[in-house]
This record gives structure tokens, sequence and C-alpha cells, in this order.
């Protein structure tokens, strides 16, 4: 059978609306949408930096705008509509999908005592002293098992072996993130965490992972085995045994084979959403609004997929040395109507109630007002897109609790007076 062609459109436009980027900041979070988008794209992924707001808030945000932040920590730590663990990296998974993921919890030994050999044999009684102690006294952080100051050796707990044990003890599903304060973890028992979790049986091992493949694919409609690769990267899958369970799938008929405009290696997509990526190459436009994406937003874990499609360069600045940046710190990239236009290096002011843009760097191509390099849905009309961006710099300020948006430089310049008077 030959293999489908299918657009760079097509792939980009079903990746936008799998992505839920089709309406930017245009849904209502709500318990059924925070756990349908967490299960759709595999997880929001958690990270600790604040300059602007947590990762996992931006991401919201950027889908579903404005929202109730203590809402939120309910949904998550109250209704336990979602869970920490892992998928790309540290991420909130949907507790819809705990099976799958318990049958990666109960392989964490095996894999541990693979890559790391001897660590659980030579700490055994550390291991079982912190999961007693987070079972019996829990929640409890990483600061409940430091050594007290000026206590020499004395006592139990050393500080980094009991933090690796917490982490060994997560990763099999041991325990959980009961809560945060002030963002760092607080540690309880699963079964406390998700309260039917000893009731759930985990999928077979096999089956959880060509799940863990197909929930990729859809995810992000159509990829690369370098895309498959890249997306939900926890735990390690070896190359070998990632394409055979790909190839099995194929043989099945569940995934089949395509052949993308402009790339000479074969693509792949469910072959459930062939349709659906005929129909994205019909649409005349695949996204509507405008948003600002997070550095960790799953649209960007595989940040060569996006380069490929939109032509878009974006690399995360922030371990970057200062003189050798080329966009700032933190910078975000700028999605309008489907096409990525710019970036913005932001910062929260909150003592002071700013949002400063310290420098919003416009592509090439749309400085010029020329088409965009690669996937395009017709000419970007510049005035469109410079409200649309003062209208999210405007409501992603209200959403950390800033009154006022600085603009300090723009790239070109002749910019910065128009996007500050529609800030103002």
């Amino acid at each position: 059978m030959t293999a489908p062609r299918v657009s760079r459109r097509a792939v980009a436009a079903l990746f936008l609306e799998r992505q839920w980027l089709d309406r930017p900041r245009g849904r209502r979070l709500t318990a059924r949408s925070l756990g349908d988008f967490a299960a759709q794209t595999c997880g929001v992924q958690i990270d600790s930096v604040n300059v602007v707001d947590r990762a996992h808030q931006l991401t919201l945000w950027s889908r579903f705008g404005e929202y109730d932040r203590a809402r939120l920590e309910r949904l998550i730590y109250g209704q336990r509509v979602l869970f920490e663990y892992l998928s790309h990296v540290a991420c909130l998974v949907s507790a819809r999908d705990l099976p799958l993921h318990r049958a990666i919890m109960d392989d964490t030994p095996r894999r541990f005592d693979a890559r790391h050999r001897g660590w659980r044999r030579r700490n055994e009684a550390l291991i079982d002293a912190v999961a007693r102690a987070v079972e019996e006294r829990g929640p409890l952080g990483n600061a409940d098992f430091e050594r007290p100051r000026g206590k020499g050796r004395g006592g139990w707990w050393n500080w980094k072996p009991a933090t690796h044990a917490l982490d060994y003890l997560l990763k099999a599903g041991s325990i959980g993130v009961h809560s945060r304060v002030h963002f760092h973890k607080r540690y309880a028992s699963m079964p406390r965490v998700l309260p039917g979790f000893a009731d759930t049986p985990p999928l077979p091992l096999e089956q959880a992972m060509r799940e863990r493949m197909l929930r990729s694919l859809a995810a992000i409609g159509a990829a690369s085995v370098d895309d498959l690769r890249q997306y939900w990267t926890w735990p390690q899958w070896k190359a070998p045994a990632q394409r055979a369970a790909l190839d099995a799938l194929v043989a099945e008929g569940r995934v089949s084979e395509l052949r993308v405009e402009g790339e000479a290696r074969p693509w792949y997509a469910r072959t459930a959403d062939l349709a659906a990526l005929s129909r994205a190459g019909r649409r005349r436009a695949p996204s509507a609004g405008t948003t600002l994406l997070s550095p960790f937003d799953s649209f960007l874990w595989h940040r060569e997929r996006v380069h490929r499609l939109w032509g878009y360069f974006y690399r995360i600045e922030i371990y970057v040395p200062g003189h050798k940046r080329q966009h700032g710190y933190y910078s975000l990239p700028i999605l309008h109507d489907g096409q990525l236009l710019g970036r913005v290096d932001l910062k929260s002011h909150r003592e002071r109630g700013v949002l400063e843009a310290r420098h919003v760097h416009f592509e090439r191509w749309f400085a010029a007002g020329e088409p965009p390099p690669l996937v395009s849905w017709g000419r970007v009309d510049p005035d469109a897109a410079i409200a649309g961006l003062g209208d999210a710099l405007r409501s992603l300020a209200r959403h950390v609790g800033v009154t006022r948006v600085r603009v300090a430089r723009t790239t070109p310049p002749r910019y910065r007076a128009v996007l500050s008077r529609i800030v103002d």
C-alpha cells in the first residue's frame, strides 16, 4: 500500500489543534477540560522557574486565558483531577491515566537496578525508613529529612541520600505529591494522594508502552520517529524497542506510514487520524487568536519539530551566559493565528505591579512584511498581530496579579510606540 502524501500545512494545522492552540486563551477551565487537556497532550510540564509565572500556570493560561488560581489548586490537590508524575519530564498528568502510569511505576525497581546497579540494595534501609516516615507522618517535604544544623554526623538522615530515596519512591508509586507549600513538594503515601490507587490495576507493561506511543501520536497528530522519541521522554525507551513497537502498530493497522512534504524519511500517524489530517490540510486557518507560550509548553517539547514546520528557531536561554543571549533570559514565543511571529523576554515585577516586556523581538519575515517561511495560511495582518500581542500581554499581566505592562524595547524599534499605546 502506498503511503499517503501529506502537506506540511496539514501536519502543522493538526498539531495546533491537538495541542489546544486552535483557540488560544479561548476555552473555559473546568474539571473536565483540565483533565482532557492533560490527557490529550500527555502532561503539563512543571518547572520551578518563576520569572513570569510557573510553567504549568503559563501553559494553562495559553489555552484557558485568565482562570481562578485557587480553583486550579483545588482541582489538582483537592479533587485530584491531575497528579504529579513524569511523562516528558516532571508533569501534571491526568488521574484517569493512572493504569498506564501504574505500569511504569511497577517497572521502576527493574529499571533502577539496570541503570543504578546495586543502589537499591545499598540503600534498602534508608528507602524503607523514608517510606515509613512518609506513611506515618506525611505529608512531609525534603526539609523534613535534612540533618539539623550543628548536629555533625549524628542522626539518621543525610539530606542528599534521603532526597534520592524520595525520588525513587515517587517514581515507583510508593509515594506521591500530596500538596505544595511555596512550591515545595509535600509527600504522602499514594493511597492518600489518590484514594483509588490501590484498587486501580496497572496495564501490562508492553500494552502501556504501546499506549504511550499511540498517545504521543494523538497529541502531535503526525510525527517522525525523532518526534516520538523527544515527546514522551520518560522513562527512557531505547530506540530498537521503540522502533519494534512502532513497526508492530503499523503491521496491525493502528498506525500508518506517511510521506510528508519536504521530508525524506517516513512520518507516522494513527490510522484513525488520517481523516483529521486531510481535513486539517483543507482549513483556511488553523488557529484564531494570540497567545504567548511557556518555554516548557508541550508544543515546544521537541523544538526541532517546530523549526521544521514553521522555520522558527527557539532556544531556552536561561542557562546561556548573559552576553551570549540573543533574545533574553526568559523569552516566550508569540503565536498569532497559527504563526510564530516573534518572542517576548518577560519579567513580572510583582512588588512594583509591572509586567515588563524587556525585549519584543519579531521574526524578520514579519518585520519585513513578507510571507511566513514555511507553513502559511495567507498574509499576516501586522496591525491585527500587534493588537493581539497587546491584548495577550494585558491578559497575562492581570493573570499574574500586576496592573501595568511596560514595553522596554522592540526589534524592529518602530513597533515600541504602537505596542506601548496598546498596552497602556
